[in-house]
């Protein structure tokens, strides 16, 4: 087992502890024992609560705490306010109150969406995380943030909500399908390439493992990112600075998840958008001339599927991404590699780079192109 703690500074300071464990999950009740409650709310989507949902309430029983289920359809589609008020109104009339804690088991899209629950009933209540895709292992559910999608934008609507413990049971991925695995590894390379030089070359040499699911290849690949977005949540805990690095290949990643109805996976989308933003890097002057090939040999190596495939519209593009978060004064911001390991710093020492229209298209055109040769040359 391994066990990290992350120190969130504020009114009042928070701290919390992730937990990497085989077997973790029958063991929830011992931890939400830790967490004292009147009852415990376990929030999962309709996937997860076929498989798991029974064992986490076994658990939880076993150690003398009063559980309920509560389900919503699986889809990024289902992470909508619709959803969200519909469970803070079972809450209510199941007689849940101010004294309760949210349990939330499942993906990404569970992490957010009963976050976001967590945060906003009554106020706020508790919540913790127990995430079931790699995904969401290596990254969403470390940081506390929450939220819904809106008007087409991911995460439009949401909040930081810190969670109390993270359990992480590395056995649940067995029931993964392999495409959805592969997808999350893309979220470790992120990782990597903006913070640790030393794990982007574990990944290279260990894509071949991580993209056959090997066990312990895998507890590696969490265990490592997991601890880098545990110091930069520390650092930066409600994204005023330093986390925004945490975005690199988000800012169109996210746009092509949207333009593609959600059809195209989280971690498939930063890949490609990693693929392009440090293309984009490097027609700037920003990044280093042999980045993006590597960052392109290691998506290959751990089985990540080429998304962009021609045609594929800038112009649309841009417009899915100007709605964006990351968006300030209605200026895109781009996180940009100086080399792996290192992101590239603005002239005041910010950590994200506006570029302007004309030159941003210019760039970005020729970022598309180098994506698209890369991919027929990959072939």
């Amino acid at each position: 087992m391994t066990s990290l703690r992350v120190a969130v500074p504020g009114r009042p300071a928070h701290e919390y502890e992730i937990r990497v464990e085989p077997g973790g999950l029958d063991r929830l009740g011992d931890t939400c024992a830790g967490i004292p409650a009147h009852r415990y709310a376990l929030i999962a989507d309709s996937h997860v609560a076929a498989l798991y949902s029974d064992r986490a309430l076994a658990s939880l029983a076993k150690a003398g705490l009063d559980a309920d289920l509560f389900t919503f359809p699986a889809g990024e589609w289902n992470k909508s306010g619709a959803e969200w008020a519909r469970l803070c109104g079972e809450l209510r009339i199941e007689g849940f109150g101010r004294d309760s804690v949210v349990v939330a088991l499942g993906g990404g899209v569970t992490g957010d969406l009963a976050g976001f629950v967590a945060s906003t009933f009554m106020r706020g209540v508790p919540v913790i995380q127990v995430p079931t895709t790699l995904l969401s292992m290596v990254d969403s559910s470390v940081g506390g943030k929450t939220g819904i999608d809106a008007g087409q934008v991911k995460n439009a609507v949401g909040t930081f909500h810190h969670p109390s413990a993270v359990i992480i049971d590395p056995e649940l991925l067995g029931t993964l399908p392999k495409y959805q695995r592969v997808s999350g590894i893309a979220e470790a390379v992120k990782a990597a390439a903006i913070r640790d030089e030393g794990f982007f070359e574990w990944i290279e040499e260990h894509s071949g493992a991580l993209r056959d699911g090997e066990i312990d290849a895998t507890a590696g690949l969490i265990e490592r990112s997991v601890r880098i977005k545990a110091q930069v949540v520390a650092e930066d805990p409600e994204e005023r600075g330093l986390r925004a690095i945490l975005n690199f290949g988000h800012t169109f990643g996210h746009a092509l998840e949207s333009l593609s109805g959600f059809s195209v996976l989280h971690g498939e989308a930063v890949a490609a958008g990693m693929r392009m933003e440090v293309r984009l890097g490097e027609c700037v002057g920003a990044t280093d001339p042999d980045v993006g090939q590597r960052i392109d040999e290691v998506i290959a190596g751990c089985g990540l599927p080429e998304v962009l495939e021609p045609p594929l519209d800038l112009g649309a593009l841009l417009d899915r991404a100007r709605p964006d978060k990351k968006a300030r004064g209605g200026e895109l911001r781009w996180v940009l590699l100086a080399e792996l390991g290192r992101v590239a710093l603005g002239p005041n020492g910010e950590v994200t780079h506006a570029i302007p229209e004309a030159e941003c298209r210019g760039a970005l055109e020729a970022a598309l192109r180098g994506a698209f040769e890369a991919a027929d040359s990959d072939a």
